[in-house]
């Protein structure tokens, strides 16, 4: 048997660590309690944050949850992170909870009540991530006020921009789930991001473009998953799947590309305190074994892992209890808008889902090789970049 590299038990592990104060407290039913609210701006968020803590975690850790064939030592830390998400999405949907959340964004601060949409779609993105092990794991009581819950959201009018898509993956849960489902609200994203694609992989953030990482945060990874859960719905739809998947390949080549040999990455845009969840996109399409030919798993394990340890390791990372702090490499409280706090810092586990594969995927067991920016500026050679030229799609 091939051996596993030991990345992934170091994977884990620190999986297990971001998500544990947040799955352990709500399964409990005090997560409101026990969670620190840190903000750097005079904007208190503790309508909103717990939600996003929730949602935000979910979604990264989901495809572990549906992982086969572990190690055992590694099941025990995955099945109690299980046990603790079922028990959550209950607190977090049932009325009488005393974490239930604010899912209509109603008695939200004004720049904060539309916030919940944001997170309600990641919960529902985890959900669609792992239905067989967190939906089909809940009893149809669970899941009537999960629907409820996330209905809640649509009194929410989205933003012009990646948030159009927060609206559309959660109607396109509901529709997975077979509740009502607003194709309209679908509609209008895919079409939109259609219209805003700038070319060589990229969209635009609304109608203009934003140096971030939007790309990876929200939109490439959103798009893939709506157009393939919503296939044969729409033929419109189903003609955007192939080009959504061949600009997501050509931005996976940008982001394993702007991994430094030391797993550092250029500091712009808004949101950097979300750590490596910048590499979501990378991430997923490892996972969804549709990395481009000349990007293999191997070269992805490693770049991922210097960026995790780059980014989580950092001294401060965590405060005492062990809840995520302000910062990129460490306690930088600076770097956050007035939009970010202590929940908000929970997309970083979106950098994590190729603990989805199984250990005996090639992901897992194929021999270290360097990743590109480690290999040329170590002084190898490499064929030069080439940008992606079909850039309108009819």
């Amino acid at each position: 048997m091939t051996a596993v590299a030991p990345e992934r038990r170091y994977w884990a592990e620190m999986l297990y660590r971001v998500v544990k104060p947040v799955f352990s407290t709500l399964a409990e039913g005090q997560l409101r309690a026990a969670m620190p609210v840190e903000i750097a701006h005079p904007r208190p968020r503790d309508t909103v944050t717990h939600l996003e803590a929730f949602g935000r975690a979910l979604a990264g850790v989901a495809p572990w949850l549906v992982a086969s064939d572990l190690a055992a030592d590694e099941a025990v830390l995955r099945d109690e992170v299980l046990r603790w998400a079922r028990q959550g999405i209950r607190m977090a949907c049932d009325p009488a909870s005393p974490d239930y959340m604010n899912f209509s964004g109603q008695g939200a601060p004004p720049d904060d009540n539309r916030q919940p949409l944001v997170d309600v779609a990641f919960m529902a993105y985890g959900l669609l991530r792992a239905l067989p092990a967190l939906w089909h794991g809940l009893d149809p009581q669970t899941q009537d006020i999960v629907i409820r819950a996330m209905q809640q959201c649509r009194g929410i009018v989205p933003n012009y921009n990646n948030w159009l898509l927060f609206a559309a993956m959660v109607e396109t849960f509901l529709h997975t789930v077979g509740a009502d489902s607003d194709h309209l609200r679908i509609d209008v994203a895919l079409r939109q991001h259609q219209a805003w694609y700038l070319g060589d992989g990229v969209y635009g953030d609304g109608p203009r473009f934003h140096w971030d990482y939007y790309n990876s945060y929200v939109m490439q990874p959103m798009l893939l998953d709506i157009v393939e859960r919503m296939a044969g719905v729409n033929d419109a739809w189903d003609r955007l799947a192939e080009p959504i998947l061949e600009r997501a390949r050509r931005y996976a080549v940008v982001q394993e590309r702007m991994i430094a040999p030391d797993g550092s990455f250029p500091v712009i845009g808004r949101s950097i305190c979300y750590r490596n969840g910048a590499f979501q996109l990378l991430a997923q399409m490892a996972l969804r074994d549709d990395l481009p030919p000349d990007v293999t798993p191997a070269q992805v394990r490693g770049a991922l892992t210097a960026v995790i340890r780059r980014t989580l390791d950092a001294p401060g990372t965590f405060d005492a209890a062990g809840w995520l702090t302000l910062g990129l490499a460490g306690h930088q409280p600076a770097l956050a808008e007035s939009y970010i706090s202590t929940g908000s810092l929970y997309l970083c586990t979106a950098g994590f889902l190729p603990l989805g594969l199984a250990p005996t995927h090639d992901f897992w067991t194929s021999e270290p090789v360097p990743w590109t920016s480690q290999h040329i500026w170590s002084g190898g050679d490499a064929k030069a970049d080439k940008a992606f030229d079909r850039n309108i799609i009819d």
